[in-house]
């Protein structure tokens, strides 16, 4: 069981709350009391030392059971010789060459493209089927722009778990796709984003079905707190450090609701209370600059709850949010941390997927590619220093929206069945 688990904080009042004493929010805030999961780390610290994870022959996100609010023996049958026991353990890459381009001599890439259903919103759909098995729940739910759904519905796949996915209808086709090959019941929202979260939450209260929304779910970013976990650790060998784990100087993080830069934090937080690294990385978040609620909040000062919708807009749709739903611990992971908020133009953005994908042979949907176009402006900004060792997040797969990366590649050359045309066109090159 959870024995690691004390209870649950809310972001706002600092009320706390046994676990299973509310569902999901602090009641004093409704939808906005958003919950910190809070574990005892002076006892992890006695039971639990880091050798003991990084010498585990698992993995996957399972391989940090002992810092996770499941049930270990229901997370390890589930995961058991399926699908949801290959969620994690993705790709710490060096990038050498896209760092002598930017003036830096230490880059990695995080691929989180590589998980099941190539995006990162495996790693919190993994602990919402535990939880709503442990729960006892029939049907599982969530609104999305498309990856949170596709990584559901792929893992309730995995092991016979109902859900139904609420998507607005202009998420892209390839990620509605994932969701019915994978038997979700798909409800296309004739609205934005916001208001299919909305209907969600409406939905899952009047018909009990179990909650995934991250933003809502308290035990979501403690999925997402396992890639911080990773790169600390992957970049421990990749640095040949005589510790377990290594925390780099910077990570950069695309940006839409708030909740992977929430979930990040909250992993170096954990590993900063076990004292298993000696410091906080800064974190960067990146927003479109057609959804930058929060690069604008950040530069202004404003606390998560005195936000206010705006229209947002962009062609990388992953982090399209008029108001993030996790803004209180997206703005807390950045002052905390002494890092900063960018924006990047669309233009941007496509520039950096080819610039990805040829820099490091990471191939990334314009959100997940939003995170190198922002590590290019902070370089531009000197808010990242050239010795600095420096971690880009890519958070999604280019499959995911191929329409936008034609966009940035443009099309391919078209030659005659004969290697004269194939002289000419290289030639034109």
């Amino acid at each position: 069981m959870t024995h690691h688990v004390l209870g649950l904080r809310c972001t706002i009042c600092g009320a706390e709350y046994r676990v299973g004493e509310v569902d999901y929010v602090c009641p004093r805030h409704g939808h906005d009391g958003i919950l910190d999961v809070l574990y005892d780390y002076a006892r992890i610290r006695r039971e639990v030392a880091p050798e003991r994870l990084t010498t585990s022959p698992d993995r996957s996100i399972w391989r940090y059971l002992p810092l996770m609010p499941v049930d270990a023996d229901l997370a390890r049958s589930l995961a058991e010789g399926t699908v949801l026991g290959s969620v994690g353990w993705t790709p710490l890459f060096p990038a050498p060459r896209l760092a002598a381009r930017l003036g830096l001599k230490h880059l990695w890439v995080k691929d989180d493209s590589r998980q099941p259903t190539a995006s990162f919103k495996d790693r919190a759909s993994a602990v919402a089927v535990v939880k709503a098995r442990e729960r006892g729940a029939e049907v599982v739910t969530t609104a999305s722009t498309g990856n949170a759904a596709a990584a559901l519905a792929g893992l309730c796949a995995a092991v016979g778990q109902r859900n139904v996915i609420f998507v607005p209808r202009t998420a892209p086709q390839a990620k509605v796709a994932q969701l019915l090959a994978f038997g979700a019941t798909v409800l296309l929202v004739d609205g934005t984003y916001d208001q299919a979260f909305d209907l969600c939450l409406e939905a899952a209260e009047a018909f009990g079905w179990y909650n995934r929304n991250t933003a809502y779910n308290p035990y979501m970013s403690e999925g997402k707190k396992t890639a911080a976990y990773e790169i600390c650790e992957q970049l421990a060998l990749a640095t040949g450090a005589a510790s377990s784990f290594r925390a780099p100087d910077v990570i950069l993080i695309p940006v839409g609701d708030g909740c992977i830069i929430g979930g990040i934090h909250k992993g170096l937080r954990d590993l900063a209370a076990l004292n298993w690294i000696d410091r906080m990385p800064r974190l960067i978040g990146v927003q479109a600059a057609g959804s930058s609620p929060l690069v604008d909040a950040w530069e202004r000062g404003l606390e998560g709850w005195e936000m206010q919708m705006v229209e947002a807009h962009s062609v990388a749709d992953s982090i399209v949010a008029g108001l993030p739903r996790d803004r209180i611990k997206a703005l807390r992971a950045v002052r905390e941390t002494g890092g900063a908020y960018v924006r990047v133009s669309d233009e941007e953005i496509l520039a950096a997927i080819p610039a990805l994908a040829q820099g490091c042979g990471v191939f990334a949907e314009p959100a997940a590619a939003a995170a190198y176009a922002g590590l290019v402006r902070a370089v531009e900004r000197g808010l990242v220093g050239p010795e600095e060792r420096v971690v880009v997040l890519a958070t999604g797969s280019g499959l995911k929206d191929v329409a936008s990366v034609m966009k940035a590649t443009g099309q391919p050359l078209t030659v005659a069945p004969d290697l004269q045309d194939v002289r000419r066109a290289l030639a034109q090159r």
